[in-house]
C-alpha cells in the first residue's frame, strides 16, 4: 500500500483529499502547517506528498526543497490557491512534480495522484511483484510469500526488503538504510539493521547462513544480489 501525506492547513480540504484518497486505497496520513509537515515528510517516508503551498510556519516551497535534498525520489504534488505563472514556475523550479491551482475538482487530484505513482514505480523499475529464490513479494499488496505460502512481515521489515529489491545490485550503507527505512529522527544502531537483515533471511533464503541474495558487504552494509524479474 503506498503512502500519501497530506499538508493543507485548510481544515475542509484537508479532510476530502484523506477521505477520497483513503477509499482509493492509500495509506494517507496529515499535517495542518508547515512545520509538522516537513517533520512527517522525514519520519513517514511517503511515496507521494499533496503540498499546499501558503501554509502557517513552514511554506510549501521550503518544504518541497528540503524534501528534495534528501529523497530524490517522492512525489510531489503541489496545491495554491495562486494561479499567477510565476508560483507554478518557482513550485516546479524547487522540486514539485505537479501543480494543481485550487479551486480544484477532486477527480482531477486523484487522477494526478494515480499519473504520478505511477511515474514513480516505471522510474523505480518497481513491478507489481518480484520474484526470487523461493520467494515472491507482492508490492502493492505488501505480502510475502515463500514456497507458495504466505509469510508474515513486520512493517520495518517490509520496507527494508522493499528497498533492498527495488536497489538490487547496488551497495547501501547501513546509515542509507536507517534513514529510509526508520527515519532521520531514528536514534538506532548498525545493529538494529543486522537483526531485521537476519530475521529477514531466516524467512526468504534457502540457508540464512550461507545467503544467496541478501549479502553483507564487509565494512559497509548489504547488497541485494538478484537477477531482474
Amino acid at each position: 500500500m503506498e503512502k500519501i501525506l497530506i499538508v493543507e492547513d485548510d481544515a475542509a480540504i484537508r479532510f476530502g483529499l484523506e477521505k477520497n484518497l483513503a477509499y482509493e486505497g492509500y495509506d494517507v496520513e496529515s499535517a495542518a502547517d508547515g512545520e509538522r509537515g516537513l517533520e512527517m515528510a522525514f519520519d513517514s517516508q511517503p511515496d507521494l506528498i499533496v503540498l499546499d503551498l501558503m501554509l502557517p510556519g513552514v511554506n510549501g516551497y521550503e518544504i518541497c526543497r528540503s524534501v528534495r535534498k534528501h529523497d530524490p525520489s517522492v512525489a510531489i504534488l503541489m496545491l495554491s490557491a495562486k494561479s499567477m505563472e510565476g508560483d507554478k514556475v518557482l513550485g516546479l523550479d524547487v522540486g514539485a512534480d505537479d501543480f494543481v491551482t485550487k479551486p480544484f475538482s477532486v477527480k482531477e487530484v486523484m487522477a494526478r495522484v494515480r499519473a504520478l505513482l505511477r511515474k514513480k514505480r516505471a522510474l523505480e523499475g518497481e513491478s507489481e511483484a518480484y520474484k526470487f529464490g523461493i520467494a515472491e513479494i507482492d508490492f502493492q499488496g505488501r505480502t510475502l510469500r515463500v514456497n507458495d505460502k504466505l509469510v508474515e512481515t513486520s512493517k520495518k521489515e517490509f520496507e527494508l526488503l522493499r528497498m533492498l529489491v527495488k536497489n538490487r545490485g547496488r551497495v547501501l550503507a547501513r546509515d542509507q538504510i536507517l534513514n529510509r527505512v526508520w527515519g532521520y529522527d531514528y536514534y538506532g544502531t548498525p545493529r538494529t539493521i543486522d537483526n531485521f537483515v537476519q530475521k529477514l533471511r531466516e524467512k526468504v533464503e534457502r540457508d540464512a547462513t550461507d545467503p544467496e541474495f541478501i549479502r553483507t558487504i564487509r565494512g559497509v552494509g548489504y547488497l541485494f544480489d538478484a537477477p531482474e524479474s
